[in-house]
């Protein structure tokens, strides 16, 4: 029997090489006591949300189980966050590398440090798009719908497309 709870956490990127980054993070998670990582989405390329005047963002979504308490996890991510220079500056802004916890497992938790699942992400095209190409079926814990379910009644018409990471691989040899 394997213990753990399965979680889904958001990755996103728009500097210093952002799908690097964004596969660089997804190491590092691999790489946690506790945690190991299932799967991952494709990489899609992100019109911004919020703060427009910055570049585009590189957001994927990974599975992974874990035996660490929520708080715990979340103190991994920012630990993570903050190993590949993440400064907080700017809500929404530029950002080397975000982590955010999306769901961990059907717990809700809501308290100063830690809210999930993510108060946001059912509103954000750019986190359902790749959650459902790897959960669609999974359920938010708080609306009782699925994923698949969440993304057709979303609002959000931001520009979510497939990156291309062949052709990144290509352009860097």
């Amino acid at each position: 029997m394997v213990s753990g709870v399965i979680s889904f956490v958001g990755i996103g990127s728009n500097m210093s090489d952002p799908a690097r980054r964004c596969m660089e993070a997804i190491e590092c998670i691999s790489l946690l006591s506790g945690v190991k990582v299932l799967r991952r989405s494709s990489l899609y390329r992100t019109e911004p949300v919020g703060f427009l005047e910055q570049e585009w963002f590189i957001n994927a979504v990974i599975e992974i189980r874990t035996v660490l308490a929520a708080h715990e996890l979340a103190v991994a991510m920012q630990s993570v966050e903050e190993e590949m220079g993440r400064e907080r500056d700017l809500k929404w802004g530029p950002r080397v590398i975000d982590l955010d916890i999306l769901l961990y497992g059907q717990d809700v938790i809501q308290d100063e440090d830690l809210v999930i699942p993510h108060p946001e992400f059912h509103k954000r095209r750019f986190v359902l798009v790749p959650l459902c190409e790897i959960a669609s079926y999974v359920i938010h814990p708080v609306f009782g719908v699925s994923i698949m379910g969440l993304i057709e009644r979303r609002e959000d018409n931001s520009v979510v497309e497939l990156y291309d990471e062949k052709l990144t691989r290509i352009n860097r040899s």
